[in-house]
């Protein structure tokens, strides 16, 4: 029964995070009745940008009051996702995460709480509709598609070290995702500006200079993290299959996914690479991450391949 009531939560979760995107997108829309900004670029001709008019009051208030309404909906949307979560790991008897079903809800789960507390404290709802447009595929999947039964799990996962490798994955997939996303805000930001019209919701996402350095920030903040869970999960290996590193398709990719955020870090604080070219760097790292996440499992076979789908 305890079962029943995880997956109706997660459920549950899916839909209002599909209402939420709606809304967001809706907001979006609604700020296309603001007034466009047009932004003179003029590289080393000591020309400041024209003063920004104010945007249309209606407009503003649609979009301002759709925003807020997104923002409430997935609030709730996450405490019924943590709840999910919760409740899969009472029906269990041990942490949810023994299988690629609560591996996807748990991480998920850690995504939403991240974005609904950069929402509320730090004013960050602008990330909003690509945010939960994320979770509703993800977690539409989880529940359609990944799901299985509850079940025990395997020896091999009897370890403090799979939970704190497992916590420390998800945190950081998180945070590489948030970084993912301020890249690709960036690029559609900068893109603008040098086409010299900054219009709709566009004109009320922070400059992309801002941007680009929130997406690093959540880059530096993920990578000693992502650093740490394969410290963890060699550990974990060392106990649970006598060897410290197999060269496991996971492990693999996990390494391959480590470098690339590497040469992104190296490339931003060694090299100067700032913008588009670190932004392109960021986005080949989360595409390796999700493809590390969810492709190896579909695709390959080996020891991480103990829970399933």
């Amino acid at each position: 029964m305890i079962a029943y009531y995880s997956s109706l939560a997660m459920v549950t979760s899916a839909v209002l995070y599909l209402l939420a995107m709606a809304l967001f997108g809706a907001e979006w829309a609604a700020a296309r009745s603001a007034r466009p900004v047009r932004e003179l670029v003029a590289v080393g001709a000591g020309v400041e940008p024209a003063a920004e008019p104010e945007p249309a009051q209606t407009g503003t208030s649609r979009s301002e009051l759709l925003g807020r309404a997104a923002l409430g909906i997935a609030v709730i949307g996450v405490l019924t996702h943590v709840i999910g979560v919760v409740l899969r790991g009472v029906a269990a008897g041990r942490p949810p995460w023994g299988n690629m079903y609560e591996f996807i809800t748990t991480s998920l789960a850690f995504l939403a709480i991240g974005f609904v507390v950069l929402a509320i404290r730090f004013g960050m709802r602008w990330l909003g509709l690509p945010v939960t447009l994320l979770l509703t595929v993800g977690q539409g999947l989880a529940v359609t598609v990944f799901y299985v039964n509850v079940s025990d799990l395997m020896p091999a996962l009897h370890s403090v070290w799979f939970v704190v490798h497992i916590i420390a994955a998800a945190i950081a997939g998180a945070a590489f995702n948030v970084g993912a996303i301020a890249a690709v805000l960036y690029l559609l930001k900068a893109r603008a500006v040098e086409r010299g019209r900054v219009s709709g919701y566009l004109a009320k996402l922070p400059d992309a200079e801002t941007l680009d350095r929130i997406s690093f920030r959540f880059h530096a903040f993920a990578f000693p993290l992502w650093t740490f869970t394969i410290a963890a999960g060699a550990i974990w290996a060392q106990y649970a299959w006598g060897r410290f590193w197999g060269w496991d398709p996971k492990e693999t990719w996990s390494l391959v996914t480590w470098i690339i955020y590497a040469a992104y870090l190296h490339a931003r604080t060694t090299v100067g690479w700032k913008g588009k070219r670190a932004a392109v760097i960021a986005l080949v790292g989360v595409a390796s991450f999700w493809f590390n996440f969810v492709g190896i499992n579909l695709l390959t076979t080996g020891l991480h391949a103990y829970g399933g789908l």
